[in-house]
C-alpha cells in the first residue's frame, strides 16, 4: 500500500507578505482596479497554498540559497518557497524581475 504524503502547512514570511503587498499597489496603480489587483493576489495566494500539496513538486534552486524552491504562476511571477517540516513562501518575484540577481546578491529572503 502506497503511502500518502500528507498537506504541509503553508505560511508567509514577511517578505513574502511585502511583496504581495508591492505587486497588488502595482496592478491597482497600472490597472485602476483594487478589484482586478486582490483578484490576481487571491489567486497567487490559492496557488501558493497548493504548494502544501506537494511541496517537493517546485524546481529546486540550491544555487542560490540551501533548500530554496521556485514555481511559475501564471507566466508574470514566480513563487520561491522552502520546505521543512512547512512550506514557508520566502517571496513573490513579479513582472519578470531578475530573482536570480537578488538571492545572488543577498536582496531576496
Amino acid at each position: 500500500m502506497p503511502l500518502l504524503m500528507r498537506r504541509a502547512e503553508v505560511v508567509f514570511r514577511l517578505a513574502a507578505i511585502a511583496d504581495l503587498q508591492d505587486i497588488y499597489r502595482y496592478i491597482a496603480e497600472s490597472s485602476q482596479s483594487h478589484e482586478v489587483a486582490r483578484h490576481f493576489i487571491d489567486r497567487i495566494m490559492q496557488r501558493c497554498r497548493k504548494i502544501g500539496d506537494a511541496p517537493a513538486g517546485g524546481r529546486p534552486r540550491d544555487d542560490l540559497m540551501p533548500g530554496l524552491r521556485t514555481v511559475p504562476f501564471e507566466r508574470t511571477a514566480v513563487v520561491a518557497y522552502r520546505f521543512t517540516e512547512k512550506v514557508e513562501i520566502t517571496n513573490v518575484f513579479y513582472g519578470g524581475r531578475d530573482y536570480e540577481a537578488l538571492y545572488r546578491r543577498g536582496e531576496a529572503e
